[in-house]
């Protein structure tokens, strides 16, 4: 294959991919829009939201199973139609009657291209420079802060400045998406080494086996089980885990009861920890800051972190080789800088101050996500596309059902925690009339304070002392959340010390062939 040809093929992921992060953003900042033109809760508008995690999930598992046995580019196309039909399906909302059904139904649509986009573009990156998958993975997953920062910017301006209406806005995400399919157009797409090798599905899904199943399926047992809840709430926990142990028993019997690979296990794990922190944080951080500071202050600082990650996914291969790091060398830097980042960002007094200290955060969390998958594609090419997309589907799940959910509960817990230990009585008055939990766990039930009165509060120009306490609180709640989050990249320190000491103990970390994988 031409080097033209690879280069083509990685910079049409990289505008598939842009036109994910553009949309998500734009998405993003219109949901205010929504509420106000449809009358919608803050609930029906999280459904809404969680449909992106879902279709995504969906989008990128499916096709990672099936990408080598049918191709990339009968992929793309789906992707493609699905782009498409995701803004027909989105523009028809129309009045508050039909509007929730097209949105979510829009939603879930534009999530299960970009998922099965990912589920092409990480395995064709991968396959197209075995030499270096670290450094291109992370050129590829540049263009997700780099459509952050242009669909943000683009709804700031066509938005808060120029009051456009939000189709067209949404409508944006067209152009990437014309983009990357000139782009995949006419290209010769090459063969996975599993493919290459006449690998088949059984022998592919063989190193996930029941370690790796028992995984995804836990996260999946959790996404049923909250659908079911719509349609039976005493019931959905254990619908939810039905339909999780029924997977993971056909993994089972499809790979002929397998244990699978415990490395390959423990960087599932990791993986649902990397969605939680980074794509769980940064579903909340405009949110948080925006509350610390002024919400103009947040968008700024919502930029500057996706401007930092964008420019040092250019520079994996530069710092591996400076520093003399492997990839696991690398995941273990970011995760003792993501670490700092978010301790020193929960006391965080001014814009300055918000600046360093989330500026580091951003260091930090720049190369886990793609590292990740170059490490799965290194060590078990044996795999294909399968292991690489379920990894990618785990830690978008995890960020749906464990980072979002678990930072919500976090704020709402240290909030109520606050207002309460400083005036008892205050709580009381602006305690939720509903309980909080995490992972609808009953033991972790908590009482947040109430949404309406705390915005409320916020939002008075004249405060009382009152409103000033509670408005307090909830920032305290937001910076303990913030220190509670610093947790998950210290978990993931410890597990790549431990990685990188088996790997040290068997000769060091190289790139693994097939052929020596099978010896």
């Amino acid at each position: 294959m031409s080097d033209n040809n690879r280069m083509r093929l990685l910079w049409a992921g990289f505008m598939a991919i842009l036109a994910a992060g553009v949309g998500f953003a734009i998405r993003g900042g219109i949901f205010d829009n929504w509420g106000k033109e449809y009358g919608f809760t803050g609930t029906q508008l999280g459904a809404i939201g969680g449909a992106g995690f879902s279709g995504f999930c969906f989008g990128i598992i499916f096709g990672g199973l099936i990408v080598d046995k049918i191709g990339y580019g009968k992929l793309v196309a789906l992707a493609l139609i699905c782009h498409i039909l995701s803004a027909f399906v989105t523009f028809g909302a129309s009045t508050p009657e039909n509007a929730y059904n097209f949105l979510f139904w829009g939603m879930f649509i534009f999530a299960y291209a970009n998922g099965t986009l990912e589920a092409v573009a990480n395995p064709l990156v991968a396959t197209l420079f075995p030499e270096n998958r670290t450094h291109y993975l992370n050129i590829l997953h540049a263009s997700w802060p780099a459509g952050m920062v242009l669909g943000s910017v683009a709804g700031w301006v066509l938005d808060d400045k120029m009051q456009i209406g939000w189709k067209t806005q949404l409508a944006l995400y067209l152009v990437p998406t014309v983009l990357y399919a000139i782009m995949f157009m006419g290209q010769k797409f090459p063969k996975s080494e599993a493919a290459e090798k006449g690998a088949s599905f059984v022998s592919m899904l063989k190193p996930v086996g029941i370690l790796g199943a028992i995984v995804a399926c836990y996260l999946l047992a959790n996404f049923f089980g909250d659908i079911a809840k719509a349609v039976s709430p005493d019931n959905a926990k254990v619908i939810g885990y039905t339909v999780g142990g029924i997977l993971l028993i056909a993994v089972a019997v499809i790979t002929k009861f397998s244990m699978g690979s415990f490395i390959l296990f423990v960087l599932f794990v990791t993986h649902a920890l990397v969605g939680a922190v980074e794509l769980g944080t940064d579903g909340w951080i405009q949110n948080i800051t925006g509350n610390l500071f002024t919400s103009e202050q947040g968008k700024y600082l919502f930029i500057w972190t996706s401007a930092i990650m964008f420019g040092l996914r250019f520079c994996a291969h530069w710092i591996e080789n400076t520093l003399k790091l492997s990839p696991v060398g690398l995941l273990l830097v970011c995760a003792l800088i993501a670490t700092v980042g978010l301790v020193l960002a929960s006391s965080m007094q001014t814009f300055t101050v918000a600046l360093v200290a989330l500026g580091i955060y951003a260091v930090g969390k720049t190369f886990f996500w793609p590292t990740m998958l170059a490490v799965v594609g290194d060590r078990f090419p044996q795999s294909g596309a399968v292991a690489m997309s379920i990894m990618g589907g785990i830690g978008m799940l995890s960020a749906g059902i464990i980072g979002g959910p678990g930072l919500g509960y976090c704020k709402d817990r240290f909030a109520g925690e606050a207002l309460q230990k400083t005036d008892a009585a205050l709580y009381s008055e602006y305690k939720a009339a509903t309980p909080s939990a995490f992972l609808n766990l009953k033991s972790t039930e908590v009482f947040g304070l109430d949404g309406t009165k705390l915005a409320a509060a916020k939002e008075a120009k004249e405060k009382t002392a009152q409103q000033k306490t509670v408005v307090e609180a909830d920032q305290a709640g937001d910076r303990a959340t913030l220190k509670a989050d610093a947790y998950i990249p210290a978990t993931m320190a410890a597990i790549y010390l431990l990685l990188l000491l088996y790997f040290k103990s068997i000769g060091g970390y190289k790139v693994v062939k097939i052929d020596e994988q099978t010896a």
